[in-house]
């Protein structure tokens, strides 16, 4: 295919998607005590790791069940069925495609795991067939992308939740709340890191030279990208490579960077830059390995206020982990350890020179702040669980879910700039009334 035939492919998918969506208002209307059908849109390792075992701690209790499982590659279909029918106790149907599932018309909402380039592709696909949806992050990588999934579900009625799931999680909850009261103080620098040292993450050399091309539909995975020959590594190890993935930014960053939005409603960062490279693992991928990204946040009309946030993450060293902390004059929240403390606040002797009071806040721990009956329940399993039983519940409520289409259309937005930054290397900013990226 050429270039010219790429892009006037991709022009036809995003005029469609950007149109009304009549397929939508056919929905299946479901009353309060109503199965709802899920179809599984790529039974991929984080649905089975991580979006089954929640579902089915939550599933049965909202009278959710999975009925089909649509995936392009035999091998996974067979272990869908498997693996669904081992924790639900149900055995879901197979597609080879998602257009085979929507005919079937089998399903009221899917949950969608499929390459992180195809999130908000099949998320358009879902909003068309009148499905409600979970979205796995990132939502869109490409501006275009993010644009036309924020638009469908704009002209839809579909309830939307994307997976970043710290929204759904109470830590971050209280932590929310502790900002917003006031009593933190003004947010004046984030730093955030995201650490391992493992060679083999993100790769699959045992798939890799064992699956073939027929084994799965090559084109249909390719949906809007250009065409090239069949390659495995991209296929199985796609978060190696650009426009598959971004690596770093697609799969660690966004669930940071979202907790930003949310805790300031600042929609997006005024600019960003970004440095590194694949300094350590060479072995073939075109993703960054380390990644050193700042973002300057603030109110968009007045650049004397804001703050940093600084992202770091490198794949060849894991000291440091996974790492999120917010500072004010007053103090430091550490989201690591749940704890607010007086690190690094105005001290009585700094404040005295200047004729100053001292700022320094209490030691808390997150959990403190809980109404009694509750506790802050931290875990990753605990909070994608949450988020996937509070999409449950707004579907059947129809109010709108804590990680909604307008979370997932930010994060994307700051996404895209962190993804323009590295490639290009100058600093990025964003025009609103565009919808696109701005060269600085």
């Amino acid at each position: 295919m050429s270039r010219k035939q790429t892009q006037m492919r991709r022009r036809e998918f995003l005029k469609v998607a950007a149109a009304a969506l009549p397929a939508a208002r056919y929905a299946r209307i479901l009353g309060a005590n109503d199965r709802v059908r899920i179809g599984i849109v790529g039974f991929s390792d984080r649905f089975r790791q991580a979006l089954l075992p929640a579902f089915g701690k939550v599933g049965k209790e909202l009278n959710f069940e999975i009925v089909a499982v649509s995936d392009i590659w035999n091998r996974r279909r067979d272990e869908g069925v498997a693996g669904i029918e081992k924790v639900t106790g149900a055995k879901p149907r197979l597609f080879r495609n998602n257009e085979e599932m929507y005919a079937a018309k089998a399903t009221d909402a899917v949950m969608i795991s499929t390459p992180d380039f195809l999130h908000a592709y099949h998320g358009v696909e879902a909003m068309r067939a009148g499905q409600d949806a979970y979205i796995e992050k990132p939502l869109a990588h490409t501006m275009e992308m993010a644009v036309a999934i924020r638009d469908a579900v704009k002209n839809s009625n579909r309830v939307v939740q994307v997976g970043t799931q710290r929204r759904s999680a109470q830590n971050y909850q209280l932590a929310n709340e502790f900002i917003r009261s006031g009593k933190f103080g003004d947010i004046v620098m984030a730093e955030m890191t995201w650490n391992v040292n493992q060679p083999g993450r993100w790769r699959r050399p045992q798939l890799v030279a064992a699956i073939k091309e027929q084994d799965t539909d090559w084109k249909r995975f390719l949906a809007y990208l250009p065409f090239e020959p069949w390659d495995p590594r991209k296929y199985l190890e796609y978060r190696l490579f650009w426009p598959y993935s971004s690596g770093i930014p697609d799969q660690w960053m966004v669930h940071q960077i979202d907790t930003v939005h949310w805790f300031t409603d600042l929609p997006r960062p005024r600019s960003v830059v970004a440095n590194g490279g694949v300094y350590l693992w060479k072995d073939g991928r075109k993703n960054w390995d380390t990644a050193t990204i700042v973002f300057d946040y603030g109110p968009l009309n007045d650049p004397s206020k804001g703050f940093q946030v600084v992202y770091s993450s490198r794949m060849t060293n894991s000291a440091g982990g996974t790492k999120e902390l917010y500072y004010s004059n007053a103090g430091m929240l550490n989201l690591d350890t749940n704890e607010i403390t007086p690190t690094g606040g105005l001290t009585e002797k700094a404040a005295a020179e200047m004729g100053m009071k001292a700022n320094q806040l209490p030691t808390t721990r997150l959990s403190e702040l809980a109404p009694a009956e509750t506790a802050a329940d931290t875990g990753a399993d605990s909070s994608t669980t949450a988020n996937v039983r509070n999409w449950m519940e707004c579907v059947r409520s129809r109010k709108q879910p804590n990680a909604d289409i307008e979370a997932g259309y930010n994060h994307s937005v700051a996404l895209c700039m962190t993804v323009a930054a590295m490639h290009s290397g100058r600093k990025v900013m964003f025009d609103d009334n565009k919808r696109d990226i701005v060269m600085g």
